[in-house]
């Protein structure tokens, strides 16, 4: 176990590259399992959730060659196994994600109930109601769901929240039906659309992939690809508020300001200027003492939960009362504790956080206890005074690639010693 010291109250100055999506890796890598020819994937992050995903599909007899640094070739045709073992499923929610493709390739599959981040309930149900819907009969038993299905059909699904797993999921099982599903009130999240491009190139006939409403006309046959997959705007995300917290000025290159334009709005609405260079660049400063800004997570397009708690850190040092309401997931404020004992003053009340800027904070040891909380915890190191302490740094690997080697070359000081 690691953790990083951080020797805050330094301005973040210079340009940053994004990396390859974590969230469309995911479902991305698990998509190969449908062809019937090996893919080879591109701009793949080195994270410990891929690594993850990358040992759940060899797990299951599938061949995973390395091609360079960013890229993977993974040959489907040697699948063989229907059971996942419980031991890389607990690690990660997103293992889930093998069902829809194992009941299309083998007719069956058998995967313990998914692990990772603590900050809610994140049911499956979903999952399984829409397969019922394409023909898929489920059993949960034991910490087990087994789901099999001797015909598949095209049918009508309703998600009752829209899921980006649930949604993933439901997507992959249908592009291999040769009938017509069409899934309403699906998820809209920019990564949706790159796995529908990828199953796309695959040979499923895929409509309105980024809206609520998916229409999937899929083929028993998808051909192995290959594929790039998009850059991260979780990532893009939190460099930009890294630069307003620390009161420097930082260029965010390689993520369109479009997919993550929410946040760029609320960063302009706390005083910091947000100027777009390009299709592709962003440059962030912050010149005052931040606004008071109110905020509530929504579903794409919405203001995203995966970066409710990197603004926290921002308004804990704003210059008035924050209000910060979650509706996407129930435990999703673990950070809040660590965050006083930097100096923080934040009441939670229910599924809203109410924070009360404060004139700085002060480093201290903290723990990271999911991956957004962690990167949170390592914005407000970087703009407190003193050192801090971040223990738990593994869950910050899950989903940020290198990130205390990209905040050195920005000028942080921040160094990653053994726990």
């Amino acid at each position: 176990m690691d953790k990083f010291l951080i020797k805050g109250h330094k301005p973040l100055r210079g340009l940053v590259e994004v990396g390859g999506s974590k969230n469309a890796a995911l479902p991305i890598l698990t998509a190969t399992l449908l062809g019937d020819s090996p893919s080879i994937i591109h701009n793949v992050p080195d994270l410990l959730d891929v690594q993850t995903m990358l040992s759940v599909l060899a797990s299951l007899g599938v061949k995973v060659d390395k091609v360079d640094a960013r890229s993977y070739r993974i040959d489907p045709t040697l699948l063989s196994k229907a059971e996942a073992p419980y031991e890389l499923i607990r690690k990660m929610r997103a293992s889930f994600l093998v069902v829809g493709p194992l009941i299309s390739c083998l007719g069956r599959a058998q995967v313990p109930l998914p692990g990772g981040c603590a900050i809610g309930s994140r049911p499956v149900d979903l999952h399984l109601k829409g397969f019922s819907q394409l023909g898929v009969k489920v059993s949960m038993h034991s910490g087990y769901v087994e789901a099999w299905a001797e015909s598949l059909h095209g049918g009508q699904v309703y998600l009752d929240f829209p899921s980006v797993g649930a949604t993933e999921n439901i997507l992959m099982l249908a592009s291999s039906i040769e009938e017509e599903t069409v899934i309403t009130n699906a998820a809209r999240e920019p990564e949706i659309a790159d796995l529908s491009r990828f199953l796309s190139l695959m040979g499923a006939d895929i409509q309105g992939a980024g809206t609520d409403t998916i229409v999937v006309r899929g083929k028993k046959k998808l051909l192995g690809n290959e594929y790039t997959i998009m850059n991260d705007r979780i990532e893009a995300g939190t460099f930009c508020v890294a630069a307003a917290i620390t009161g420097g000025e930082v260029e965010i290159r390689g993520v369109d300001s479009f997919l993550i334009l929410s946040v760029l709005n609320k960063l302009e609405e706390t005083g910091a200027r947000v100027t777009k260079l390009g299709n592709d660049r962003i440059l962030i400063s912050m010149l005052e003492q931040p606004r008071p800004v109110t905020i509530k997570t929504m579903p794409y397009p919405g203001f995203p939960t995966d970066m409710q708690a990197q603004f926290m850190s921002l308004l804990c040092l704003a210059d008035g009362v924050s209000v910060i309401t979650e509706t996407v997931f129930e435990n999703r404020f673990a950070h809040v504790g660590e965050l006083e004992r930097m100096g923080a003053q934040i009441q939670v009340e229910g599924r809203s956080a109410v924070v009360l800027g404060v004139e700085k904070l002060t480093g201290a040891e903290v723990r990271a206890t999911d991956l957004r909380a962690g990167a949170a915890l390592v914005l407000a190191g970087l703009a407190a005074e003193m050192e801090t302490l971040v223990y738990g740094v593994s869950h910050i690997d899950r989903g940020y690639e290198g990130i205390e080697s990209k905040l050195k070359k920005l000028g942080a000081s921040i160094e990653r010693l053994a726990e």
